[in-house]
């Protein structure tokens, strides 16, 4: 069976990605840490060990129970994974609120002009003059030399147990709508409550990301489960499809993040 009619083809290379993975695994028998990979990654990830074979475990950490981004520890059955495996560093510093705004864009855009890949960084949390950054060990040494400010505040990272996380759980607000097709465009407006024309700006402007991915075509067609996120309005996903009504308009169950 071809496992790449399953998957889109963008996500193809990724996909091949990870089945180099699963064969380095079973060829030395050493287990293999990824980068942090975001959700549509950890359950590409899932499906592919899945079918495999019974002699592989997968093993998935982001630092809390409620991290988006995490990396993946493919490993023999038989080996002992434990939270130190995953080499993560949970990064904080504190600012004063009182006189500077930031958000976890700044921190992102700060994070990234320091010429590290965004798949060496897992979550961001900005919270109260609070930051948190959790890391890959591998570049751990470079950011707290370097990461020394963020837009007019100087910071100081410290490194902190990973029992200090911050634990925000996700809120996610579901609603029932109808919609003429399931392209992206069609979605988009019901879930924001927008006009078709302001949906296809949005897309045209590359403002608008599928699993976490820029797509720029309106006629783009959605599946379950597809996160969608829109610059400035935050993101949703579509949950369910569930049948066409007397009319041959879809129903599904949507849901935006509070």
């Amino acid at each position: 069976m071809d496992i790449y009619q399953h998957f889109r083809k963008e996500e193809h290379p990724f996909i091949d990605n990870v089945l180099s993975w699963i064969d380095q695994v079973e060829k030395t028998f050493q287990h293999k840490v990824t980068d942090f990979l975001d959700p549509r990654e950890q359950q590409i990830v899932a499906m592919l060990i899945g079918t495999s074979n019974e002699e592989l475990k997968l093993y998935q950490n982001g630092g809390s129970e409620f991290a988006e981004r995490k990396r993946a520890i493919i490993a023999p059955f038989y080996e002992e994974v434990t939270d130190e495996s995953f080499q993560l560093i949970l990064m904080q510093a504190s600012y004063h609120d009182k006189f500077v705004t930031l958000t976890h864009g700044d921190v992102m855009g700060a994070f990234l002009s320091l010429g590290i890949k965004r798949k060496k960084l897992g979550d961001i949390t900005v919270d109260n003059g609070t930051i948190q950054i959790v890391v890959a060990d591998e570049i751990a040494a470079y950011v707290f030399a370097n990461l020394t400010a963020i837009k007019k505040a100087t910071i100081k990272l410290v490194e902190k147990p990973m029992t200090s996380i911050i634990k925000k759980e996700t809120e996610w607000i579901e609603t029932e709508q109808t919609v003429s097709a399931l392209r992206l465009d069609a979605v988009l407006k019901a879930i924001y409550n927008i006009s078709r024309k302001d949906a296809s700006e949005f897309i045209a402007k590359r403002y608008v990301k599928v699993n976490f991915r820029v797509v720029d075509d309106g006629k783009f067609m959605l599946a379950e489960g597809d996160m969608l996120s829109l610059r400035g309005k935050g993101r949703s996903k579509l949950i369910r499809i569930n049948g066409l009504t007397k009319k041959d308009k879809h129903r599904i169950t949507t849901a935006i993040l509070n």
